[in-house]
């Protein structure tokens, strides 16, 4: 049998990990760039660029500092594009968190520069993949954009990274988990090699967020921090590019969108809003496709949440004093056509959105019966250390 075609971004061309990767990799960066854009966005990382510019000019490079103003956003990307244009920039470093890393990615692929990557937290796989999202000035979603190629050089920091806040981690484990919920959903039935051991690797990784997940934020820079770390960060990008489009997003991600249209939610990281995204996808499974494993992951995961501090209800999103209006919002973003939602097995309309939305909010204030024992490992092992 002759399969079709497929082209995969699989993975940054150089990945340099562990401590003090940043000052380990600055002896390569001149092979890549003489007058990079040296991207980023935070005032509590400004420190960590202006570092960073030290050492270039320390090189003999010539960096051009740019600043994020917004998310990842056209008016945002027009300005920092002409200042790149103009000062005759020959790479993009972006140093940040997800929006930072994906505006540098999506600015390296429209000049066609060199284009490193180093993550500031483990809050997203935004610094492997070849994936960006753009949103308004406003913080609202737009879309995601395909990218030619993923990194040049991804530049992952155990120092810097141990820097961020620790709901960082927590986001980025929520936002790694859904890969296995999402992806085991959107690829179906392939018979796909590439896909089928993109799956597994999903679930591979799922269950050492499960085992880990609270070992590392408990300890940050042990060794179970190490893994779940660079899981986050790492790990989830490699499933993506190895999977494809087949093996991305589905429900929760379109209810992060979806969420991302409210000013309320913008307060929120990207992984907190998925990983409620993710005990909604379940909802729907059980609600509309009848699945009663569906349930069961949905009852393991909120105490798991909960002990990570992520929120698991409307009111813990933002969404406390919200209209119904204001959900209807949501929800009507979320099912637009196009949307991932509908990678699920079933139709999904705006009014089952909500009822999941709200039944999964009454659920994490307990008014469901406890989880019986998880009976198939595929989708709701018994995890145990």
């Amino acid at each position: 049998m002759v399969t079709a075609l497929s082209q995969h971004a699989i993975a940054p061309a150089r990945l340099v990990r562990g401590p003090s990767a940043w000052s380990s990799s600055l002896d390569s960066l001149p092979s890549l760039c003489r007058r990079p854009l040296l991207l980023g966005r935070s005032q509590a990382t400004a420190h960590l660029r202006e570092r960073a510019c030290a050492d270039l000019r320390r090189l003999g490079l010539d960096p051009l500092s740019g600043t994020l103003q917004f998310d990842c956003c056209e008016d945002d990307l027009q300005r920092l594009a002409a200042q790149a244009v103009a000062s005759r920039c020959d790479g993009v470093i972006a140093m940040g968190g997800g929006k930072v890393l994906d505006a540098g990615k999506l600015l390296a692929h429209r000049l066609g520069l060199a284009c490193i990557t180093v993550p500031t937290s483990a809050a997203t796989c935004a610094g492997w993949t070849a994936l960006a999202n753009l949103y308004s000035a406003d913080g609202a979603f737009r879309s995601d954009v395909a990218l030619d190629r993923c990194p040049d050089l991804l530049i992952f920091d155990h120092d810097l990274v141990l820097q961020a806040p620790p709901r960082t981690l927590a986001s980025g484990i929520a936002d790694a988990i859904a890969k296995w919920y999402e992806a085991s959903v959107s690829s179906g039935a392939s018979g796909d090699g590439l896909v089928q051991q993109a799956v597994q690797q999903a679930q591979v990784l799922r269950d050492q967020l499960l085992l880990e997940g609270e070992a590392a934020m408990a300890e940050p820079g042990g060794e179970a921090w190490v893994r779940v770390a660079e899981a986050a960060a790492l790990t989830a990008g490699l499933i993506g590019g190895l999977g494809g489009a087949r093996c991305r997003t589905v429900a929760a991600h379109a209810v992060h969108n979806g969420l991302t249209q409210l000013p309320a939610c913008h307060h929120r990281l990207h992984g907190e809003k998925v990983g409620y995204g993710v005990l909604t996808q379940l909802r729907l499974e059980e609600l509309l496709g009848g699945h009663r494993l569906a349930s069961q992951a949905r009852r393991q995961l909120i105490p798991f949440f909960r002990a990570l501090g992520l929120p698991v209800s409307l009111e813990e999103i933002g969404l406390a004093e919200a209209s119904l209006n204001d959900l209807n919002t949501v929800c009507d973003f979320a099912v637009l056509p196009g949307s991932d939602l509908h990678h699920l097995p079933f139709p999904v309309n705006a009014n089952d959105l909500l009822t999941a939305m709200v039944s999964t909010t009454a659920s994490a204030h307990g008014t469901e019966a406890a989880p019986a024992p998880c009976a198939e490992a595929s989708l709701c092992p018994e995890i145990s250390p």
